[in-house]
């Protein structure tokens, strides 16, 4: 009986947890709404683990994917088709950089933090393109 319960329990909690996860949607835009050209928005998202981002590709000519290394370790890489929708379910803490591919050049990135984290200091290490490395670097300002 106890065995029983404490299962119970278990899946309950288990269950509890999904049920809190969110889905947020990040759009893949060719203008946003401040005027910015190729832009994810919301450029910068705050997660808990659990949640799933949904890449829209509400523009043609965009994909979204990990750049390089910048994830947590242990957490998985992904990588999205041109105009293509994305979801991703992140459940490892951390700071997650993003880009679209065609347009990484001319800055279109985002910032995933998942969890009460900042970012590592070598986050920003390796070779960014100059525009890309200024919005990664206005992103990290807002947590």
């Amino acid at each position: 009986m106890i065995r029983k319960l404490a299962t119970g329990i278990a899946i309950a909690a288990l269950m509890g947890s999904a049920a809190f996860a969110e889905t947020i949607d990040v759009h893949m835009l060719n203008v946003g709404s401040d005027g910015e050209r190729m832009v994810f928005e919301p450029a910068f998202v705050q997660a808990a683990p659990g949640d799933t981002i949904r890449f829209v590709a509400s523009d043609r000519g965009h994909n979204a994917e990990i750049n390089g290394d910048m994830l947590p370790n242990g957490a998985e890489t992904f990588k999205g088709r041109i105009n293509e929708e994305l979801e991703v379910t992140l459940d490892v803490e951390g700071v997650y950089g993003v880009i679209c591919k065609p347009h990484f050049a001319m800055g279109m990135v985002m910032t995933i933090a998942v969890g009460d984290v900042e970012a590592p200091e070598n986050f920003l290490e390796g070779r960014i393109p100059r525009r890309a490395k200024e919005r990664f670097e206005a992103q990290l300002a807002s947590f």
